[in-house]
C-alpha cells in the first residue's frame, strides 16, 4: 500500500505539478527543424548576361555517433578515402570523425559531383546535402563591382552585400518529429514552409564595354609599369556606369587565391589629386559667375608668388596674352590661378562641391570615399591657387567623372547609378527610383566648357591631342599630380596620369575616366588619354553612337597628334615643386 501510494504521488508529481514542463522537454527532444536555404538572386548586365548565380553545391557531413564504437584502423581507413575529395588533410578529418558531437562539417559549396563521389565510397555516418552554391561566370572581369558571398550565402562584399537583403530571399525550414537517436517518427507531424526565393537585380554594367575597357587598363598597365589604374564609362544623358575597372583585380571564384588589397574596388574608395583634369571645373565657375569668358584675354607669365610660394607653368616663358580657351589648352598653371583669384575661395568651394567633390555620390557602394575637400572657411594662403589646379584636394574616380558628366548634360546633375532594378518572381523589371536633376551651371556655361574641352584635345598646342578619335569631336583634359608624401610634408617622386572626356563633344553620350597609378613616362597627355581613346572608341562603337561629321579631318589630327603628343603633354606637368601646402591640407 506504501508503494502504490508513492506511486500515485509520484504520478500527481508527473502529470499535475510538472505536467507542461515534461510535454515541452518531451516536444523539444524529438522536434527538429531543418532550414531550408532560399535560391539567391541573380546579377545580370543591362543585355542580360548573368554575372553572378548560383548552382547546386554539396556540404559533406559527418555524424561522429557512428565512429565512436569502431576500432581506431576504421577512423583512419575512413579519413584516407576522404582526403582527395573534401578541403582538408587527413589529420583534421580524424579529429572531426572522432568528435564529442552528433554533426560536423567535412566540406561546404563542393562541386555537386564531388558530394557524389563521397556519397559512392559508402562510409558509414557521412553523408551529403544540396546547398547553394554562388558562382561568377565572367572570373574576375566585375570581381570588384559584383563582390561575393560567405559560406552561408550572405553578402560580404561588393554589391552582393550592398543588396544582400534583396538578394538573399528568406529561408525556408521543416519541421519534423525524430526519435533522440535520429530517426524519424512515421506518424510524427512534418510542417514545410517554403523557401522565398531572392529577387535578381539588373546592373546598368555593359558587359561587352567592361570587357574591353579590362584589356585596355591591363594593356596599359603592362606598358607603363603602372601599380594601378582605373577606368569608368558613364552614359552621359543618364549617368548609367556602363563600366568600371580596377585593376589588379581578383576572381571572386577563387578569392582565397589572391590578395585581399585587390578586393577594393579603386573606382569609388580610392583617391587621388585630379591635378590639371579639375582646371575645367575651375573654369566653368568662374564662366558661370560672369568673371571671364572664352575668349577673355589675359597677361600670363610663367611663375606667379602667393603668400609664401611661388607657382609655375611646367615649361619658362615670356608673359603672353592668352585667352582663357588658350589657357585651359595649354594647361597653364599660372593663367588659371589668375582666374581663381578672382574667383575667390568660398565660390570655388561652393562649386566644387555642386560638382560632387566632398561627398560620397549615389551610388551608395560599400566602403566608397568622400573624398577630400577642406571647408574653405579653414584654408591658409595658397590653397586656393593650389585647389584651383587640383591639388590639394583629392576625388575617387567615379566623383571626377560625375563631374565632367555635369558639364556634358548641359550643366544638370544626376547621382551616378550602376544598379538599373530588380527582378522579382513575375519576371518583370522593377526599376530603381532616380533622383530628379539639380542644375550646377548653365546649359550656356556647360556649352561653352565643352567647346574649351575640344580644343584642349584638337589644338595644336593641347595637351590631349592622343585623346581625338577619327569621326568624332572629342572633349576632354589631361591630367598629371604628383602623388603626396604618406608620413612626410610636400610631394614624393611619383605621379598620377589622369584624363577625362566626352563623345561626341557638342551632343555628349558618353564620358570615360581614366587613372593610372605611377605610370612611365608620367604625363597623362601619353599615357591617359591614349587609354581613354580605346575605351571610348570601343564604347561608342557598342552603343552604335554614330560618326560626328564635323570631326571628318579628324583622323589628318591624329597623324600630327603622334609626333608632337610628348612636346605638347610636356606642358601640363604638375605644379611648382616649390608648393608643399596641397599635400598638407591632404592629410589633414
Amino acid at each position: 500500500m506504501l508503494i502504490a501510494i508513492a506511486m500515485v504521488a509520484q504520478l500527481a508529481n508527473i502529470q499535475l505539478v510538472h505536467g507542461d514542463e515534461y510535454a515541452d522537454r518531451s516536444i523539444r527532444q524529438r522536434e527538429r527543424t531543418i532550414e531550408l536555404p532560399a535560391s539567391r538572386g541573380r546579377v545580370y548586365d543591362r543585355n542580360g548576361d548573368i554575372l553572378a548565380t548560383s548552382v547546386d553545391g554539396a556540404a559533406i557531413f559527418v555524424d561522429p555517433r557512428q565512429f565512436a564504437t569502431t576500432d581506431t584502423m576504421s577512423v583512419h581507413r575512413a579519413a584516407a578515402l576522404l582526403a582527395p575529395h573534401v578541403p582538408l588533410d587527413v589529420a583534421d578529418i580524424r579529429e572531426r570523425l572522432t568528435r564529442p558531437t552528433q554533426f560536423a562539417y567535412l566540406g561546404r559549396q563542393l562541386d555537386w559531383d564531388v558530394g557524389q563521389r563521397v556519397v559512392e565510397l559508402g562510409i558509414p555516418g557521412v553523408g551529403m546535402v544540396r546547398e547553394p552554391k554562388r558562382v561568377y561566370p565572367t572570373s574576375g572581369l566585375v570581381g570588384q563591382i559584383i563582390g561575393f558571398t560567405g559560406i552561408d550565402s550572405q553578402g560580404l562584399h561588393g554589391l552582393e552585400a550592398q543588396y544582400d537583403s534583396i538578394l538573399s530571399g528568406q529561408p525556408g525550414a521543416v519541421m519534423l518529429e525524430r526519435a533522440p537517436g535520429g530517426l524519424s517518427i512515421a506518424s510524427g507531424s512534418r510542417e514545410v514552409q517554403p523557401a522565398t526565393p531572392g529577387n535578381d537585380i539588373v546592373l546598368t554594367i555593359d558587359r561587352e564595354i567592361q570587357h574591353v575597357a579590362a584589356q585596355a587598363v591591363e594593356a596599359t598597365m603592362k606598358s607603363t609599369s603602372a601599380i594601378a589604374a582605373t577606368a569608368v564609362v558613364m552614359d552621359a544623358e543618364t549617368f548609367e556606369i556602363l563600366a568600371m575597372v580596377s585593376l589588379p583585380s581578383f576572381d571572386p571564384n577563387h578569392r582565397d587565391q589572391t590578395d585581399s588589397a585587390d578586393w577594393r574596388n579603386r573606382a569609388v574608395t580610392d583617391v587621388f589629386e585630379p591635378g590639371s583634369s579639375q582646371k575645367a571645373l575651375t573654369f566653368a565657375a568662374a564662366i558661370e559667375e560672369g568673371i571671364v569668358g572664352p575668349h577673355t584675354p589675359l597677361s600670363v607669365a610663367d611663375r606667379i608668388a602667393i603668400a609664401d610660394a611661388e607657382f609655375t607653368d611646367i615649361a619658362p616663358h615670356p608673359v603672353q596674352q592668352l585667352s582663357v580657351t588658350q589657357i585651359l589648352e595649354r594647361s597653364s598653371n599660372v593663367g588659371t590661378i589668375m582666374v581663381a583669384r578672382e574667383l575667390g575661395a568660398s565660390r570655388l568651394d561652393r562649386y566644387l562641391r555642386a560638382f560632387g567633390y566632398g561627398a560620397r555620390t549615389a551610388l551608395g557602394f560599400p566602403g566608397e570615399s568622400n573624398g577630400l575637400l577642406r571647408p574653405h572657411e579653414s584654408w591658409w594662403g595658397t590653397s586656393l591657387p593650389t585647389i584651383a589646379i587640383g591639388q590639394g584636394v583629392a576625388v575617387t574616380l567615379a566623383q571626377l567623372t560625375t563631374a565632367y558628366a555635369i558639364i556634358a548634360n548641359d550643366g544638370v546633375a544626376l547621382g551616378p547609378s550602376i544598379v538599373r532594378g530588380t527582378v522579382g518572381v513575375d519576371g518583370r523589371l522593377d526599376p530603381v527610383t532616380s533622383a530628379a536633376g539639380e542644375r550646377v551651371i548653365s546649359a550656356n556655361t556647360a556649352a561653352i566648357v565643352r567647346d574649351m574641352l575640344i580644343q584642349a584635345v584638337e589644338g595644336t598646342e593641347a595637351t590631349g591631342n592622343l585623346a581625338a578619335i577619327p569621326g568624332y569631336r572629342v572633349g576632354g583634359k589631361t591630367g598629371t599630380a604628383s602623388k603626396p608624401n604618406v608620413d612626410a610634408p610636400g610631394y614624393s617622386t611619383e605621379y598620377v596620369a589622369t584624363f577625362v572626356g566626352m563623345a561626341p563633344a557638342h551632343d555628349p553620350k558618353l564620358v570615360v575616366g581614366v587613372m593610372i597609378d605611377e605610370p612611365t613616362p608620367i604625363f597623362g597627355g601619353v599615357v591617359a588619354a591614349p587609354l581613354f581613346r580605346e575605351i571610348m572608341s570601343a564604347a561608342l562603337a557598342v552603343r552604335s553612337i554614330s560618326a560626328d561629321d564635323s570631326a571628318a579631318t579628324l583622323d589628318v589630327l591624329i597623324e600630327q597628334a603622334q609626333s608632337q603628343a610628348i612636346i605638347a603633354a610636356e606642358q601640363e606637368g604638375p605644379g611648382s615643386d616649390d608648393v608643399t601646402g596641397g599635400a598638407s591640407e591632404q592629410r589633414q
